[in-house]
C-alpha cells in the first residue's frame, strides 16, 4: 500500500486530536525537531469497518496513532474464540505492546472508517534517541499503558457488571471529553456482544443492565446512540472521582 509522508502544516492540523500531539507540539521542540518527525510519519488510505490494521504473529515494525475512527484488539483461542483487549479512538496509539517480543500479540480490525498515522519504529527510535523530549514521552505513553492494564485486572475481579458498564460508559466519556466530543452523547462502536466480551459479562448481562440504567434514568439509548443524563452518579456507580483521568480510572481501555 502506497504512502505518502505529511506535510508539516498538515501534522499541525492532524496532531490536535491525536496522539502525534502528545509526541511533538507540547514538548517545546523547535520547528527543525518538528519538521524530522514530520518527516517519518506516513499516512495510507483510510481503512474501512471490518479491514485488519494487523494480524496477531505479524512482525512488529511500526506504531500507529488513531486520527479518526476508531480499532479494537482482540486474541483468539486455539477454539476460535476471541477475547477483545482493547478499543482505541482518536488520539490513541496502537502497536505498543509489540515492542518486546517484535510480532503482534493481537489483532487489529477497524470497527467504522478509520484513518491513521504509521510510525516506522526504529526510525522513531532513531529519532527519540537525538531528542531527549521525544525519548521521554515515548516512556510516559508506555507508563500509561501500563497503569491502563492495571486498572482493567482490579475491574475485571473487583466489579459488579453494575459498576463494570458505569465505569466502562465513564471512561469512554473521559476519553471523548479529552478529544474535545461530547462527553455524554455519543455512538458506541462496539457492538453490545463485544462490551460483553471486553467487560467479561454475556451480551444479556449487558443488554439487561442497560435497560436498568434507562429505567433509572442514569442514561437513554437508540441503537448504537448513547445519552448519559446522569454522568456524576453513573461515575458514583463505577466509583470513579472527578480527578480521574483516562489511563488510572477503572476500565481503560487498551
Amino acid at each position: 500500500m502506497a504512502t505518502t509522508s505529511i506535510k508539516l502544516s498538515a501534522l499541525k492540523t492532524a496532531c490536535k486530536s491525536c496522539s502525534l500531539h502528545d509526541l511533538c507540539l507540547p514538548l517545546g521542540l523547535d520547528i527543525g525537531d518538528i519538521d524530522r518527525l514530520d518527516n517519518i510519519v506516513k499516512r495510507s488510505r483510510p481503512l474501512h469497518k471490518g479491514e485488519y490494521l494487523f494480524n496477531s504473529g505479524e512482525a512488529f515494525t511500526s506504531i500507529f496513532a488513531v486520527r479518526s475512527g476508531s480499532i479494537k484488539t482482540f486474541t483468539e483461542s486455539e477454539q476460535g474464540d476471541e477475547q477483545i483487549t482493547g478499543l482505541y479512538l482518536p488520539g490513541e496509539l496502537i502497536g505498543l505492546d509489540a515492542i518486546h517480543d517484535a510480532k503482534h500479540p493481537c489483532s487489529a480490525i477497524a470497527l467504522e472508517t478509520t484513518s491513521l498515522c504509521e510510525l516506522p519504529f526504529d526510525t522513531l527510535e532513531d529519532l527519540s534517541s537525538e531528542i531527549p523530549e521525544l525519548h521521554h514521552q515515548l516512556f510516559r505513553i508506555m507508563s500509561k499503558e501500563i497503569a491502563g492494564d492495571q486498572s482493567l485486572l482490579m475491574l475485571m475481579a473487583q466489579k459488579s457488571a453494575d459498576e463494570r458498564l458505569a465505569a466502562f460508559l465513564v471512561n469512554l466519556s473521559s476519553r471523548l471529553k479529552a478529544r474535545n466530543f461530547s462527553e455524554t452523547e455519543f455512538n458506541l462502536t462496539m457492538s453490545r456482544k463485544d462490551i460483553g466480551n471486553y467487560l467479561g459479562l454475556t451480551i444479556e448481562t449487558i443488554s439487561r443492565t442497560f435497560s436498568r440504567f434507562q429505567s433509572e434514568g442514569l442514561l437513554s439509548t437508540q441503537r448504537k446512540y448513547v445519552n448519559i443524563h446522569k454522568l456524576n452518579e453513573l461515575k458514583e456507580l463505577a466509583g470513579i472521582s472527578d480527578h480521574c483521568t483516562t489511563t488510572d480510572c477503572p476500565s481503560k481501555t487498551a
